[in-house]
């Protein structure tokens, strides 16, 4: 090689995380993650999970990531979007990518459960972020109790706002 080539560099060993082995986090109203692969698994590249929510259930009030970009796949069903004040629906088969920075929320849409793959890259360690939410969502933990993590997850909530019609909120 000449000097200023490229030099090759050591990937990661490959990842399989067979369904049946990933770690699920019950959510109300038949909703769950499963939790795919943390930085950890991928040496920081990525962190992967897949979400299912019930018709109408919120996945996440606006917020923001100050070092990640997330990508969501709809896999099935139709999701609600608010991606940095405009509202955009996604359906199966739709790419969203939300850069750093972006303030962002997302849902199912009403009458719709929907299925989304999620990745973050670079990737952050967030299981324990995703199984709080759990509890949260349970009842066995306020949302208070989220807020001096935000740093350690990059997730960076912004004040109250509603970004659903008021409709949406009773599903």
């Amino acid at each position: 090689m000449n000097e200023g080539d490229i030099m090759p560099h050591r990937t990661p060993e490959a990842l399989v995380v067979p369904a049946a082995t990933a770690e699920i986090v019950d959510l109300p109203h038949g909703g769950a993650f499963h939790l795919l692969a943390d930085a950890v698994d991928t040496g920081g590249a990525l962190g992967a999970n897949r979400l299912a929510l019930g018709a109408g259930a919120d996945g996440a009030a606006p917020h923001y990531h100050g070092r990640s970009t997330e990508l969501f796949y709809v896999l099935a069903g139709i999701a609600e979007f608010l991606l940095d004040g405009t509202p955009t629906t996604a359906a199966a088969g739709s790419l969203v990518v939300v850069p750093p920075g972006m303030p962002h929320a997302f849902g199912a849409a009403p009458g719709s459960p929907v299925d989304l793959l999620i990745v973050l890259t670079p990737g952050i360690q967030r299981f324990e972020y995703f199984r709080h939410l759990g509890r949260i969502q349970r009842g066995h933990a306020d949302f208070d109790s989220l807020l001096p993590e935000q740093q350690r997850y990059d997730v960076h909530f912004l004040p109250a706002t509603a970004w659903r019609r008021p409709a949406d909120a009773t599903a």
